[in-house]
């Protein structure tokens, strides 16, 4: 919380729109509160998706000493065996993520073994229409909690899908995707190469939430700090049937890098 405070305190002087960050401890960040609308999961406006990208360009300029270097541990292939203790405790999701076994294999193959080209960058790393609000039509970037190091590409395109699509990924706007770019490009940052890695982060961040929800699923256990176990079925569902989609559609999404 320490680095992640001390990094928002930069963001902020460098005139990033954010709650000002006021204090933080071990566990807790405390920010000045901020008026503003939530942000639909739907296409945003041009103008906003153009903003968005000049404040990522700004906050990657950033000169942050950044102490947490953790490397990434290698993603899980435990899922025919997720499937089998779902059929075995009878889940009412199991029939389907058997089905999908195989698919989840493939994508957590592609999540190890896909190149990420660089720069690494000090980031949000979450910048989702929820982490964010409108003030004035203008973009307020909330929740920096998951600060960290992150491979750029990565970055860009979760951010610009994410500001580009509704809840699944039947209404992607394209022109949207490549403002997001364009404002990034006009606020002094330089592009990575295309390629699949730009949707790596996503899909590998999706993987690691679906199996989470899967394990608390098959524990059984309420956790008066965590969210129902009704919600956590609900999450496998979007994952198991959301996945595979967003997987098969790379081609689809590379295309929007032109």
């Amino acid at each position: 919380m320490e680095d992640v405070f001390r990094f928002e305190r930069a963001a902020y002087a460098a005139g990033v729109p954010m709650p000002e960050p006021i204090s933080a401890d071990h566990d807790t960040l405390v920010h000045r509160w901020v008026e503003g609308e939530k942000v639909p999961e739907a296409p945003v406006s041009a103008a906003y998706a153009f903003e968005v990208g000049a404040i990522l360009a700004r906050i990657h300029a950033l000169d942050v000493a950044w102490t947490d270097v953790s490397t990434e541990e290698p993603t899980p292939r435990d899922w025919p065996e997720l499937a089998a203790r779902a059929a075995a405790t009878g889940q009412p999701w199991a029939d389907e993520l058997a089905a999908q076994v195989e698919t989840f294999s493939a994508i957590a193959h592609f999540v190890d073994a896909c190149e990420r080209p660089g720069p690494v960058v000090l980031t949000h790393r979450d910048i989702q229409p929820w982490n964010l609000l409108a003030r004035q039509g203008r973009p307020v970037v909330l929740d920096w909690e998951l600060s960290g190091l992150l491979d750029l590409s990565g970055e860009l395109g979760s951010t610009a899908l994410s500001l580009a699509k509704g809840p699944g990924f039947d209404d992607i706007r394209p022109a949207v995707f490549r403002t997001v770019l364009d404002g990034y490009v006009a606020g002094g940052g330089a592009l990575p190469p295309p390629g699949p890695s730009w949707f790596v982060f996503m899909i590998g961040g999706w993987l690691g939430f679906t199996r989470w929800n899967i394990l608390r699923c098959l524990a059984g256990v309420e956790a008066s700090t965590r969210p129902e176990l009704a919600l956590s079925h609900e999450s496998v569902r979007n994952g198991v049937r959301g996945l595979p989609d967003l997987f098969g559609r790379l081609p689809e999404l590379e295309a929007l890098l032109g």
